[in-house]
């Protein structure tokens, strides 16, 4: 596996991209989250491209503007469908025996793929995208049941709440909203990403990691019947956990071989 690092332009400013070749004619865009960079957390996004790359599957990793070695401003998710077209461009050019990308987003980075309306490419793989609106008080029903399930298995939790240290006002107000019924359409920034894909013709698969709030908010915005939602279970926000990883990857080539 070779790994190369070049730039591409985007309105006006140089991104810089990190392509793992490989000789498939699919490629995986994977498209960071938050402000972070393309290598991901500890490096997991470099290891995770060279995992795929061994399977025969080149991936590019990319700054969006603004962030790590990217030049421009760094305006957030909301502006970055640009960046992944650009970065999309990049890569047909850079590996012209690409001829289908599939693109791979964790958090706000699902999102800015929903966002853009797929961006153009031919499949999206939606991990735990973001759904919680500027300004949100309430977290979501299924966040706060999952607080409880897990603190209620605590035994020293229990022993707080016995002893009083625990507000009992703040736990009755958590216990209405845990039997809050879930919202009957998505609202809000929920409402925007599901409009976003709603004429997207490629396959989509929404990843959530079972651990984690971001994607726990997420289904309590989304029809749980969708047969295009699978869950890990054990899995927390940035699938670190070796099953958790294992998990991914399955679920990563198998959109990437269908």
């Amino acid at each position: 596996m070779t790994r190369r690092h070049f730039t591409f332009p985007c309105e006006g400013a140089q991104l810089v991209a990190t392509l793992d070749e490989a000789a498939g004619r699919t490629a995986l865009l994977i498209v960071s989250g938050g402000n972070e960079v393309r290598a991901g957390a500890w490096n997991g996004q470099a290891r995770f491209a060279a995992r795929i790359a061994a399977q025969g599957f080149p991936v590019l990793r990319f700054d969006r503007r603004g962030v790590g070695d990217s030049e421009g401003e760094n305006r957030g998710f909301r502006h970055s469908a640009p960046d992944i077209a650009a970065a999309a461009r990049a890569l047909h050019t850079a590996a012209p025996n690409v001829d289908r990308i599939i693109a791979l987003g964790n958090c706000d980075a699902a999102s800015a793929l929903m966002l853009a309306g797929g961006a153009g490419l031919d499949g999206l793989i939606l991990s735990n995208p973001w759904t919680i609106d500027d300004g949100a008080e309430d977290a979501p029903a299924e966040v706060v049941r999952d607080h409880y399930r897990r603190r209620l298995a605590n035994a020293a939790a229990i022993r707080r709440l016995l002893s009083g240290k625990v507000s009992l006002v703040k736990l009755a107000r958590s216990l209405i909203g845990a039997v809050r019924p879930a919202r009957p359409a998505p609202q809000g920034l929920a409402s925007e990403i599901a409009q976003g894909i709603a004429e997207f013709g490629g396959p989509i698969r929404f990843l959530v990691a079972g651990r984690d709030r971001t994607g726990l908010a997420f289904l309590s915005h989304w029809d749980k019947r969708d047969s295009r939602l699978t869950t890990c279970p054990q899995a927390s926000h940035s699938y670190v956990e070796p099953e958790a990883q294992d998990w991914l990857a399955e679920n990563v080539l198998h959109m990437l071989r269908t």
